[in-house]
């Protein structure tokens, strides 16, 4: 009998889906508001490998043209671990090695971006600035790879999840993420890559992701995902089963949210008496992700700025949005002449028929 009920608990430890321990951090954030669905322990400071990698090609692409043959040089010699392989004095586009960065997730590939781009410490200035442009507060970049022996990256599930809104902006960033295979002949041989990102093959609905590892670190692991018009980003980090933990993440939030147009900036209108003989507007719809409990919790606040002198464009306040006393998101209100609204509308017939 006790061998029966053995066998019994082996099979429901074996047979039950790994979790996220209670000891991990996660977050699942609406990409394109940025609003912060769930999640566990965002804000604690952890190492985080490969994924580091994500701010590198987001600085190379933004500082450095793809096309620009780049070469190889000794700084090679100073990296370890997940490599592409590439010789000194070896050349290769940057969009190449931007390839290689991201599938392979060469260390080799991240110090010849930072050396041949900007120079090894300005890249790493350049890190560091982006991140503080993006709102990312709890985070420190001092290496492009990830490596912690020496010198560490430090960020939390949250901060990572703000780096990947901002990189699935960017095309080139989501077109090389999203790379499954791929091959690329240097001035020295043929290279074959394989995206080391499985969650891309697994799950339907993936569309970019970086994973990470070191001894010290534990699993890291960003990615993005879209179904239909819906876009979420899942972080998790210590997580030896991220794969899944992703993929059951994206399912049960899909699931439980759908996304609703908050503001549509065409139809917005806002009537104030000291900015009567102007339009007052916004540049961007407005969309949230809400589940059925929240759709009567959405309050809009509309704060005006009382200039004396204002031009057509001229930011003039902000539209502040909050889901069940929660604030979510803040957009700019601009100011035009009811004639410049006129015009604009003449123009936008016209390009619209035209």
């Amino acid at each position: 009998m006790k061998k029966y009920i053995t066998i019994i608990i082996i099979l429901f430890l074996v047979l039950v889906p790994k979790r996220i321990s209670a000891l991990s951090s996660y977050v699942v954030m609406d990409s394109e508001g940025g609003r912060v669905l769930g999640g566990s322990n965002i804000n604690d400071k952890m190492l985080i490998a490969s994924t580091t990698k994500i701010m590198t090609i987001i600085v190379a692409l933004e500082n450095a043209n793809p096309t620009d043959i780049i070469c190889a040089g000794e700084e090679i010699q100073k990296v370890y671990g997940s490599m592409i392989y590439i010789d000194e004095g070896e050349c290769m586009t940057l969009y190449d090695l931007l390839v290689g960065l991201m599938l392979r997730s060469g260390n080799d590939a991240a110090v010849v971006i930072a050396t041949r781009t900007l120079g090894y410490d300005n890249f790493i200035s350049k890190m560091n600035e982006t991140a503080s442009k993006i709102g990312m507060r709890n985070t420190i970049f001092t290496n492009p790879h990830g490596l912690d022996e020496e010198t560490q990256n430090y960020s939390t599930a949250y901060d990572m999840a703000l780096l990947m809104k901002y990189a699935v902006k960017n095309k080139l960033f989501m077109e090389i993420t999203g790379i499954k295979k791929y091959t690329v002949t240097s001035t020295v041989e043929t290279h074959l890559w394989y995206n080391k990102n499985k969650l891309l093959s697994s799950y339907k609905y993936a569309t970019s992701g970086k994973i990470g590892y070191t001894t010290k670190s534990g699993h890291i692991f960003v990615s993005s995902a879209t179904k239909g018009r819906e876009n979420l980003i899942v972080v998790s980090m210590k997580d030896d089963n991220q794969f899944v933990t992703h993929k059951n993440l994206y399912e049960k939030y899909f699931n439980d949210y759908d996304k609703y147009e908050i503001l549509n900036s065409y139809t917005f209108s806002i009537k104030d008496n000291y900015y009567k003989n102007h339009y007052l507007y916004i540049k961007e719809d407005v969309n949230l992700m809400l589940n059925k409990n929240e759709l009567d919790k959405v309050d809009i606040k509309i704060n005006i700025y009382k200039k004396k002198k204002v031009n057509d464009n001229d930011v003039v306040g902000n539209v502040k949005i909050y889901v069940d006393g929660d604030f979510i998101e803040s957009v700019n209100l601009y100011v035009m002449s009811k004639e410049g609204k006129s015009l604009k509308n003449k123009n936008l017939l016209k390009s619209i028929f035209s």
